[in-house]
C-alpha cells in the first residue's frame, strides 16, 4: 500500500477512449480529481457513465489514453452479484481487508520494534496508515452505515436472500466504512430513502479523499458536488466539465449550449437543402436551357456547356467550403397525448383499491385509494414501508390477502416497476422462450410486447404509441439487441413499454431510477401536464418537491 496522505491522492484520466464493437462509448475523456474534489458524472443513458467508472477503477482498460490512480480505491456498481454462499459478512470482510491489514502491520511493527536499532521509518509509516484509515473505528462505521441506510445487519445472512436494494445498501455501507482515498459510486441514491440520502450526503461532504459519483439525483448534485462532468458530447463531439456547483447553473449552461447547437444544426441542414436544390437546378439547366437551337455551331455549344459546368462547380465548392459538419442534437422526450377516459366511460374512479393487505409487506385496513380521471397521487414513505407493494397492488401484480381492487371497464394501465416484472425482463424472457434472446432487438421486443397486450385485449390498435416517436432511444439503439443496452437504456425501454398502450392510468415506481437528469426534468414536466391519471412513488427529493401540490399518501 503506498504511503499517501489524503492531500496527495489524485486520479488522472487523459484522452480516455473506449467502445464496444460497432458502438463507440467514450471519446477522449479528460478528468483530474484530487482529494476534496467531488465530481458528479451525468449524461444521457448509454453515454458511458458506468463504463467510465469501471475504467477509472481499472476494471476496464482504455482502448487509448491512460488512467493513473494513487491511494486506495473503492467502487460500488449499480448491479451487484451475489456469489453462492456469500454473506453480509463477506462484504464487510472484503471492504475492511485493507483496514485489518493496516492494524496487523502496526501490531507487528510495535511488537518487533527495538528502541535502539529499530526501523523508525517502518513504524512511523504503519502508524500513519493506521491513523489515515481510522482503523480503530472501522467496524463501528460500517455498523452505523448499515443502520442508517436501512440495510440488514446480520453478518451471517446470505446475499442471495437479499433484494437488489438491500444488497446495494449493504455494499454501500461497507465502502463508506472503508474510507478509501478514491470513492467511485454508481447511482448511490437509487435504493436509499430520505434518511439514508441525508446520511450519505453528510459522509460525502466530509470525505477526506476524492469522490466521483454517477448520479441522476439533482439534489445530490447541489448538496455535494464541486464540479459536474457531462458525458453527453457537446457540438464539438467532446464531453464537457462544468465548474458549476449547482444543478440549476449546470442546466442553464447546458440548455444554452443545446439551443445554439440546434440552431446551428437547422442552419446547416437548410444550407444542405439549398445546395442540393441549386445543384439540381444548375445541371437541369445545363441539359435543357443551355442547349442552343438545333443546327447551331457545335463548338459554341460545347464552350458554353463547359463554362456552365465550371460555374456550377465553383458554386458547389463555395457552398461546401462554408458548410460545417454539425452532429445531430440530443434527443428530447416527446410525451404522447394520453387519453383521460376510455371510449365508453362510466361514473366513478378509473382504479380503486380498498383495505389492501399483502402478508408481511403491506397492511392498510380502512384505507380506500381512488384514482379518478386525470387524478394525481404521490406515494411517500421510508424504505420498507410498502410503497412498491402498494403500487404493485394497484397494478394487479401481487395477490391480495385482503382487500378489493377494481378497474373500470376499458381502462388501460401503464406500469413502470422499480424491480420485479419490468417490461425489459419480460421481453427477454419471452425472447429466450423463443430461442432468440441473443438476437432480439429493442424494436422487435417492443413489437412483441404490443402483440402480447393486443392478445390480452389490453391495447387499442388505433392508439398504439410508436417507440421511435418518444425520443427515448435512438434509431441505432432500437436496432441493437436488448442484452447490449445499458441499465439506463433498459429503463428507458421499460418507460416506453409503460406508454405503449396509451394508458388512462400511469403507475410509476421510482421513475427517476437510472434515468439521466435531463430526462427526469422532461418527464416531471410531462407528468404534470398529461391528461392521464398518474400515481408516483419516488424517493427523489427534487421530484417530490416538483409534485408537492399533488394529493399525497404517506406510508
Amino acid at each position: 500500500m503506498p504511503d499517501e496522505r489524503p492531500g496527495d491522492v489524485q486520479l488522472v484520466a487523459e484522452a480516455v477512449t473506449y467502445g464496444y464493437p460497432g458502438h463507440p462509448v467514450l471519446d477522449r475523456v479528460d478528468l483530474v480529481v484530487s482529494a476534496g474534489d467531488r465530481v458528479g458524472v451525468v449524461g444521457e443513458n448509454g453515454a458511458g457513465k458506468t463504463t467510465l467508472l469501471r475504467l477509472l477503477a481499472g476494471d476496464l482498460v482504455p482502448q487509448s489514453g491512460v488512467v493513473r490512480r494513487t491511494g486506495t480505491l473503492a467502487l460500488v456498481e449499480q448491479e451487484l452479484d451475489a456469489p453462492a454462499g456469500a454473506t453480509i459478512g463477506t462484504y464487510v470482510a472484503e471492504a475492511l481487508r485493507g483496514v485489518r491489514s493496516a492494524a496487523t502491520e502496526l501490531e507487528e511493527a510495535i511488537a518487533g520494534f527495538d528502541h535502539e536499532s529499530g526501523d523508525l521509518a517502518r513504524l512511523s509509516g504503519a502508524v500513519a496508515r493506521y491513523e489515515h484509515l481510522a482503523a480503530w473505528d472501522a467496524d463501528r462505521r460500517v455498523d452505523e452505515a448499515l443502520t442508517r441506510f436501512g440495510a440488514p445487519r446480520d453478518l451471517n445472512r446470505r446475499l442471495d436472500q437479499l433484494s437488489v436494494g438491500e444488497r446495494y445498501r449493504v455494499r454501500l455501507a461497507c465502502r463508506i466504512g472503508e474510507r478509501a482515498d478514491l470513492l467511485l459510486l454508481d447511482e448511490p441514491t437509487n435504493h436509499l430513502d430520505e434518511a439514508g440520502i441525508d446520511y450519505l450526503t453528510a459522509r460525502l461532504r466530509e470525505w477526506p479523499g476524492a469522490v466521483v459519483i454517477v448520479t441522476h439525483d439533482r439534489r445530490l448534485l447541489d448538496d455535494v458536488m464541486t464540479a459536474i462532468l457531462d458525458l453527453d458530447p457537446a457540438m464539438d463531439g467532446r464531453p464537457a466539465l462544468y465548474g458549476a456547483t449547482r444543478y440549476s447553473d449546470y442546466r442553464f449552461l447546458k440548455s444554452q449550449m443545446v439551443r445554439r447547437w440546434r440552431a446551428r444544426y437547422r442552419a446547416e441542414r437548410k444550407r444542405a437543402v439549398t445546395l442540393a436544390e441549386r445543384l439540381d437546378s444548375t445541371y437541369e439547366n445545363l441539359s435543357d436551357e443551355w442547349r442552343p437551337p438545333k443546327g447551331s455551331d457545335t463548338h459554341r455549344r460545347a464552350t458554353r456547356a463547359r463554362g456552365h459546368v465550371k460555374a456550377a462547380d465553383r458554386l458547389v465548392q463555395k457552398l461546401e467550403s462554408e458548410a460545417v459538419e454539425v452532429p445531430v442534437p440530443p434527443l428530447v422526450l416527446t410525451f404522447p397525448d394520453l387519453p383521460s377516459l376510455p371510449r365508453q366511460p362510466q361514473p366513478g374512479p378509473l382504479l380503486e383499491l380498498r383495505a389492501p393487505r399483502v402478508q408481511d409487506r403491506l397492511d392498510l385496513p380502512g384505507v380506500r385509494i381512488e384514482v379518478p380521471p386525470c387524478g394525481r397521487l404521490l406515494v411517500t414513505g421510508p424504505n420498507g414501508s410498502g410503497k412498491s407493494t402498494l403500487l404493485a397492488a394497484l397494478a394487479g401484480y401481487v395477490r391480495l390477502d385482503r382487500g378489493v381492487r377494481t378497474v373500470a371497464p376499458g381502462v388501460r394501465l401503464g406500469v413502470l416497476a422499480q424491480e420485479g416484472p419490468t417490461e425489459h425482463a419480460a421481453a427477454v424472457a419471452q425472447a429466450r422462450a423463443s430461442g432468440v434472446a441473443e438476437q432480439v432487438s429493442a424494436f422487435d421486443a417492443y413489437a412483441r410486447h404490443a402483440l402480447t397486450l393486443l392478445d390480452a385485449n389490453l391495447l387499442d390498435p388505433d392508439q398504439l404509441v410508436p417507440i421511435a416517436a418518444l425520443g427515448l432511444l435512438t434509431e441505432q439503439d432500437l436496432e441493437r439487441p436488448l442484452r447490449e443496452l445499458s441499465v439506463g437504456q433498459r429503463r428507458r425501454f421499460d418507460l416506453a413499454c409503460a406508454l405503449l398502450a396509451a394508458p388512462h392510468v400511469l403507475i410509476l415506481d421510482e421513475p427517476t431510477n437510472h434515468l439521466s437528469v435531463g430526462l427526469v426534468d422532461e418527464l416531471t414536466a410531462a407528468l404534470r401536464a398529461t391528461s392521464a391519471a398518474v400515481v408516483v412513488a419516488t424517493h427523489d427529493r427534487r421530484m417530490r418537491a416538483d409534485l408537492a401540490d399533488w394529493p399525497q399518501l404517506g406510508l
